[in-house]
C-alpha cells in the first residue's frame, strides 16, 4: 500500500500563523487537534486540509459551472497528498429561515410526511368519525345488501350550504336532461324559471335516478350507470336517499366522512409539508404565528392628543393628506385634534383605526352655505396591516412590524398545517403533535408503534419505520434527546447545530470521507460526551477519516492519534510541537500535558467575592422549557449557570 493510502500528507503549511509545518494525518482513524486557543488549529484543520479538498472538487466542474460558483484560492501549502473527499461540519446555525426545523433539517419529518401520507388513518374534523373510499364496485355492492327491497333516490350533491337564487344552475341541470332536484331535503320538479332565496343558504342534489333495488339482474348494469353519472355530476360523491330515511348515505371515491359527506383529497407528502400550498394553513401560510396590529402601540399615551403626537405612526401634526383626513373625521364626531386621545367618542377612534366611509353636510358660517363632506379612510391599523404584507421594502416592513404583536396562528393553532392534514392518525397522533415531542418521546413512541399497526398498513410503514427509528438513534446518540422536530432551526446554538449536522452525515452512511469537526463538545455536559465520542467512532468505523478541532480532555483521550500545536498563541505558534497516541503525548512537557497529567491545573479560588449585594431579579420566566421560574444574579460576582445540555 502506497504511502498517501495510508494517510494525509502536508507539506509546507503556511497559512495565517503556520511556520512552514509538514503533518502526516492517518488515515481512517479519530485524529484530535489541540493546543491553546490561537495557536494554528483552525488555520491547518479548516484553511489548509478543508479549503483545498474544497477548492480540488470545484474544479472538477466544468468551467461554465465554475463561472457561477467562483474561484477558490489555493491555500499557501506546498503538497497535500492523500486527500479524501471532504465535508467540513462547522459551528454555525444553520439557516435563518423561519420555515427550517429540525425536522427538516435532519430529514426525519420527510419519512413522517411519507408515513402519514402512505399509512395512516384519516378522520372527519366535523365529527371525529373515521373516513371511508370505496371503489363503484363496493358501492353498488353496498346499495344492493343496505336497500335491498326498497326505492331509493340516487343523487348527486352539486351546492352544499351556500347562498344564490341558482336559477342558471337549474336550467343547466334541465339541459342535461334531469327532471327532478332535492333542494334543501324536498325533492321538486324542474320548471322554467325556477330559482331560490338568494339570501339563504341552500343545499342542492341532482336526482340522477329513482329506483327499486331487487334481485332483477338488468337492474345492475343501470344501477351501475347510475352511479358513474352520479359520480361525475357530484365530484366523486354521490349520495342515496331511501324511500322513508330522513337522512341520505354518502359515498365517495375519495376519503370521505360517512355521516356529514365531507371529503378530503387523496394524501400525499405534500399534504403533510408546511411549506408546500397543498399542506400549509392558508391563514399563516406555515409558519405557525402570523402578526396582528396593537392598538396599544398605535395609541402608547391616550393623554396625549393627536396633535401632540398620541398616534404614534403618524408622530406630531404637520400638514399632511393623513392629518386632513383626521380633520374631517373630527368635524364628522364633533372633537378638536387637540383634545386627549381618551377624550375622543369611541366611534371616532375605531373609524381612525379600522377606516370607513361616511358622507356628511355642515353648514358654513362664513360663507352662509351648506358644505358637503366625505370620508373614505383607509384606517391606520389596515394601512399598517396592507404595508406588512405587501410592501417590497424591508424598511417598510420593520417599521409595519414595530406596531405589531406575533400571535400564535388562530386557524391552525401554531401547527402549520391544514385542518384536513391535521385529521390523519397513527396511534391517536397527528404528525404535528409528532414533531411537538421531545426526540427521546419520539423514538419511544416509534419503537411500539409496529406492535400496533395490522395489515398492509404494518407492510407498508415498516421501512419507513426503520428509516425514522434510525434517524432518531443517531440524533439521541448526540445527546440531543431534548429537541422536538418542530423547534426553529434559527434558535439553535451554535454546538446544537453542529451536532444536528454530524447525526444527519452518520444517518447518510458515506464511506471514505474526510470530516473536520469544530468542538463538537462545546455546550454539552459531560454525561453526553460519551454519547458524541462513541458517534464519531462510529462514523470512523464504517471507514470514514475524522479531524476534530479539540481542548476537551475526554476527546483528546479517545482519540487515535493527537496533533499538539504551539508552543504558544498568535505569532509565538504555528509550530507541531507533539503528535502521537494520547499516552505519548503525556510524555512531552508542552503546557496541553501538563494540564492533562495534573501537572499544571486551574486554581480554585480560597476566597469568593462577595459582591456589591445588588442582584437582577428575573420573575416568571417561560421561554422554550422554562416552568415559569424566578431567579436572582448577584451583580458584582461571576456566576455559573450549569445543568445537563437542554435543560435551559
Amino acid at each position: 500500500m502506497t504511502e498517501y493510502e495510508e494517510n494525509i500528507e502536508v507539506k509546507g503549511a503556511r497559512v495565517h500563523n503556520l511556520k512552514n509545518i509538514d503533518v502526516t494525518i492517518p488515515r481512517e482513524q479519530l485524529v484530535v487537534i489541540t493546543g491553546l486557543s490561537g495557536s494554528g488549529k483552525s488555520s491547518l484543520a479548516f484553511d489548509t486540509i478543508y479549503a483545498e479538498g474544497q477548492r480540488r472538487y470545484i474544479e472538477t466542474f466544468s468551467a461554465y459551472a465554475r463561472q457561477f460558483l467562483g474561484g477558490l484560492e489555493r491555500p499557501d501549502v506546498d503538497k497535500i497528498d492523500g486527500l479524501s473527499p471532504v465535508i467540513a461540519i462547522e459551528q454555525k446555525t444553520t439557516s435563518k429561515s423561519p420555515r427550517s426545523t429540525v425536522g427538516t433539517i435532519t430529514e426525519v419529518y420527510d419519512f413522517l410526511r411519507l408515513l402519514y401520507a402512505r399509512a395512516a388513518d384519516a378522520y372527519s374534523y366535523n365529527t371525529g368519525d373515521k373516513m371511508v373510499s370505496y371503489s363503484d364496485e363496493q358501492i353498488k355492492e353496498l346499495i344492493q345488501t343496505t336497500y335491498q327491497g326498497k326505492r331509493i333516490n340516487v343523487l348527486a350533491p352539486v351546492i352544499k350550504s351556500r347562498k344564490g337564487h341558482y336559477r342558471e344552475l337549474f336550467e343547466q341541470i334541465g339541459k342535461q336532461g334531469f327532471v327532478k332536484v332535492r333542494v334543501d331535503g324536498e325533492i321538486l320538479d324542474i320548471h322554467k324559471g325556477m330559482k331560490l332565496d338568494r339570501y339563504k343558504t341552500h343545499d342542492i342534489e341532482i336526482v340522477i335516478d329513482r329506483l327499486a333495488i331487487t334481485d332483477n339482474p338488468d337492474l345492475d348494469k343501470r344501477l351501475t350507470e347510475s352511479i358513474n353519472t352520479a359520480m361525475y355530476s357530484g365530484n366523486d360523491v354521490l349520495m342515496v336517499l331511501g324511500e322513508d330515511d330522513a337522512e341520505p348515505r354518502y359515498f365517495s371515491r375519495d376519503l370521505m366522512c360517512p355521516t356529514t359527506g365531507i371529503s378530503y383529497p387523496t394524501p400525499e407528502p405534500n399534504t403533510f409539508s408546511f411549506n408546500s400550498p397543498k399542506g400549509m394553513c392558508d391563514h399563516c401560510n406555515g409558519l405557525g404565528h402570523v402578526y396582528e396590529v396593537n392598538e396599544q402601540k398605535i395609541f402608547p399615551n391616550k393623554k396625549l392628543s393627536i396633535t401632540a403626537g398620541g398616534i404614534a405612526p403618524l408622530g406630531v401634526y404637520k400638514k399632511s393628506w393623513a392629518f386632513k383626513q383626521l380633520e374631517t373625521i373630527a368635524m364628522r364626531f364633533d372633537f378638536e385634534l387637540t383634545m386627549p386621545l381618551e377624550k375622543i367618542p369611541e366611534e371616532a377612534v375605531q373609524l381612525i383605526l379600522y377606516g370607513g366611509k361616511d358622507s356628511f353636510v355642515i353648514d358654513s358660517k362664513t360663507l352662509g352655505v351648506k358644505r358637503d363632506y366625505k370620508i373614505d379612510y383607509e384606517g391606520i391599523s389596515n394601512f399598517i396591516k396592507s404595508q406588512y404584507q405587501n410592501a417590497d421594502s424591508t424598511s417598510i416592513k420593520r417599521w409595519a412590524k414595530e406596531y405589531m404583536d406575533k400571535i400564535e396562528c388562530p386557524e391552525c393553532k401554531g401547527a402549520r398545517l391544514k385542518i384536513a392534514s391535521l385529521f390523519f392518525k397513527l396511534d391517536g397522533k397527528n404528525i404535528a403533535e409528532l414533531a411537538e415531542l421531545d426526540i427521546a418521546e419520539l423514538a419511544l413512541f416509534f419503537a411500539n408503534l409496529n406492535d400496533k399497526l395490522k395489515g398492509n398498513q404494518k407492510i407498508i410503514a415498516e421501512e419507513i419505520i426503520k428509516e425514522i427509528s434510525s434517524r432518531v438513534q443517531f440524533l439521541l446518540d448526540v445527546g440531543l434527546d431534548y429537541l422536538s422536530l418542530n423547534r426553529s432551526s434559527k434558535s439553535l446554538s451554535g454546538g446544537e447545530a453542529q451536532r444536528i449536522r454530524l447525526a444527519t452525515q452518520i444517518g447518510s452512511q458515506l464511506v471514505g470521507v474526510l470530516y473536520i469537526l469544530d468542538e463538537p463538545s462545546i455546550g454539552l455536559h459531560q454525561r453526553d460526551n460519551n454519547r458524541l465520542i462513541k458517534s464519531l467512532e462510529s462514523l470512523r468505523d464504517i471507514g470514514n477519516s475524522i479531524i476534530v478541532v479539540e481542548h476537551d480532555k475526554e476527546m483528546i483521550e479517545s482519540a487515535d492519534h493527537v496533533i499538539d500545536i504551539g508552543p504558544k498563541a498568535g505569532k509565538h505558534g504555528g509550530e507541531i510541537i507533539s503528535e502521537g497516541t494520547p499516552s505519548e503525548l503525556k510524555l512531552h512537557r508542552t503546557l496541553t500535558a501538563d494540564y492533562m497529567t495534573g501537572k499544571k491545573e486551574i486554581a480554585v479560588p480560597e476566597k469568593r467575592r462577595k459582591g456589591n449585594g445588588k442582584n437582577i431579579v428575573l420573575e416568571g420566566c417561560s421561554g422554550n422549557n422554562l416552568k415559569n421560574i424566578s431567579v436572582a444574579f448577584p451583580l458584582g460576582k461571576m456566576i455559573g449557570i450549569t445543568g445537563v445540555s437542554g435543560s435551559g
